[in-house]
């Protein structure tokens, strides 16, 4: 066979070749030379269609993309390479360079190639059975391949997947540990701000008061005559004062636009989470005192934002806190059988009242502010003097139940207890007998709260309704019934009486004589302990469960 250069190949002598060896028949097989013709022309068929691939070839420009001989062929001006157009389009609209150099490229600048038509021969593959089921093999090899390939990666990405996890329990739980000590560096942080510059000077000796009627000194006739001159003057000052507010107390309008202005939780331990009362310093409106369960007593000032004060001295949890209104005083009752008083500025005990045989369930400040009255579990109540530390009567509640609750009538000469049956009890302090009883209620009594002008009293039970009762006419004149297994653990009027405000499962508050609810506060994550109004209503505080004490007020 004579050697064809590839120069002298033209279109139209591809297309002849082409033809030539397709047109190329099967000759009859009659004996034995002509089945071996059919071979040897089969094999030159074959080997033309190989050398007709080679010439096409390197005859072709290929694609600097693809690799591939390109239908519509284009050369960049910058790079000089060979482009299919659909390709290096879509390269130049999602990148805007040339792929080979990097330089800017626009579609505008490509320049086409003019070629002829390329004429594709026939495949000669599978032209036998034994070609197919080679092709049919290597198919069936390359699945395989990619088959085990593909089980690698799932493997590898497998233990990629288990490693990061690894690592995301790992950061968790580095974070948690984080957390909790900064928590506690909050807290002694806290803590240490006070004494801050400051020496606290050593405190005296604390005063204690025994327990048991046996150890109670009796009401002389000088504290008699106190408390019914203090009355008296109370009295006349409500006459004289009439039904006229108080300058500056905040509007009905005004309570239903509260919003929470602040949250403070680090007042009490993390590890003992929960506040459990709350009351505010009536000649200071901006310290608010709190008691806990991590058995501290806390001073805190609103508008700084910091602790005054810790106090820390009872055994077991605060559930009972009084903030003296004329002196930086605070009183302080827990389930340790103790009453304690503490002065503030040196964070000290000054006296301990041992008044009652079982834990302190209720805590009220006579309006003299010498004295206090106490219930307790052991069914008694208790009325002692907090300058001396004497217990100066104890009473005996005669029902055979445990006491919950005290709280003393505006004038001082009266006061309300409430009863683990639901009983809710009047009585004269100068007589220390049972005047008036007021049932009702399902379930122990958790609340108790008179009106400022003395005429009404609001109670509450574990039975999710407020009793509001008349105290002119001894009886129940409304009865606010609130959700189902609404627990209640704190009722609470304004100075002027013309807001009540109830803690619980939320925070609300009411207006008086109308009864209509204000406002409903959801902002705490546990169920609310105590509430308090600052001066004329300008803010309310909330304590909770959830270890924070919360402000409302208008922004």
């Amino acid at each position: 066979m004579s050697f064809i250069p590839i120069a002298c190949l033209t279109v139209e002598s591809n297309k002849k070749i082409s033809m030539a060896v397709t047109k190329l028949k099967k000759p009859r097989v009659e004996s034995w030379n002509g089945f071996v013709w059919f071979h040897v022309i089969l094999r030159l068929r074959a080997e033309f269609s190989n050398l007709y691939s080679d010439i096409i070839s390197k005859m072709s420009l290929y694609c600097a993309i693809s690799n591939e001989v390109p239908e519509v062929p284009v050369v960049s001006p910058t790079s000089g390479a060979v482009f299919e157009r659909r390709i290096i389009e879509k390269y130049i609209i999602e990148n805007g360079v040339d792929p080979i150099n990097g330089k800017e490229l626009r579609v505008e600048d490509l320049i086409e190639i003019k070629t002829p038509p390329i004429v594709k021969p026939k495949p000669p593959s599978a032209t036998s059975i034994p070609a197919t089921l080679k092709s049919m093999q290597d198919e069936w090899d390359a699945l395989m391949l990619h088959a085990f390939t593909q089980r690698q990666q799932l493997q590898t990405a497998r233990q990629e997947l288990s490693h990061a996890l690894y690592q995301h329990d790992a950061a968790c739980r580095v974070i948690a540990r984080l957390t909790k000590e900064v928590t506690a560096a909050r807290e002694a942080l806290a803590t240490l701000k006070p004494q801050a510059g400051i020496a606290a000077p050593q405190a005296p000796h604390p005063t204690e008061a025994s327990a048991g009627s046996a150890g109670a000194t009796g009401m002389s006739a000088d504290v008699v005559s106190r408390l019914q001159e203090r009355a008296t003057a109370l009295t006349q000052e409500r006459k004289r004062r009439g039904r006229t507010l108080p300058e500056g107390l905040l509007a009905p309008e005004q309570i239903r636009a509260f919003l929470t202005l602040a949250s403070h939780p680090g007042l009490h331990s993390a590890s003992v989470p929960g506040i459990l009362s709350l009351d505010i310093n009536p000649s200071d409106h901006s310290k608010l005192l709190t008691g806990g369960n991590d058995r501290n007593a806390t001073v805190f000032n609103k508008d700084t934002e910091q602790v005054v004060a810790i106090l820390k001295g009872h055994t077991k949890k605060v559930t009972r806190v009084i903030y003296h209104p004329d002196e930086d005083t605070v009183i302080t009752a827990s389930p340790d059988h103790t009453i304690r008083v503490w002065n503030v500025p040196t964070s000290q005990t000054t006296a301990i009242l041992r008044s009652h045989d079982g834990p302190v369930t209720g805590l009220s400040l006579h309006p003299t502010g010498d004295y206090v009255l106490s219930t307790s579990s052991d069914q008694h109540w208790a009325f002692s003097d907090i300058r001396t530390g004497q217990l100066l009567t104890k009473v005996s509640d005669f029902s055979g139940v445990s006491l919950t609750t005290a709280q003393f009538h505006p004038d001082g000469l009266i006061f309300g207890t409430g009863t683990e049956n639901s009983q809710v009890k009047i009585w004269d302090l100068k007589e220390q007998s049972n005047v008036a009883n007021f049932p009702g209620h399902v379930g122990p009594v958790t609340s108790i709260s008179f009106s400022e002008n003395g005429y009404y009293l609001a109670t509450a039970a574990e039975d999710s309704c407020v009793k509001l009762w008349d105290l002119r006419k001894l009886k129940n004149f409304k009865t606010i019934q609130l959700e189902e297994n609404y627990a209640i653990k704190e009722l609470c009027f304004d100075q002027s009486g013309t807001y009540l405000a109830i803690a619980g499962t939320d925070v609300r508050v009411y207006l008086c004589r109308q009864w209509q609810e204000l406002k409903v506060f959801n902002d705490h994550t546990a169920s609310a302990t105590g509430v308090r109004f600052g001066k004329n209503a300008q803010y309310l505080a909330s304590t909770s469960m959830d270890r924070t004490l919360k402000l409302y007020g208008i922004e």
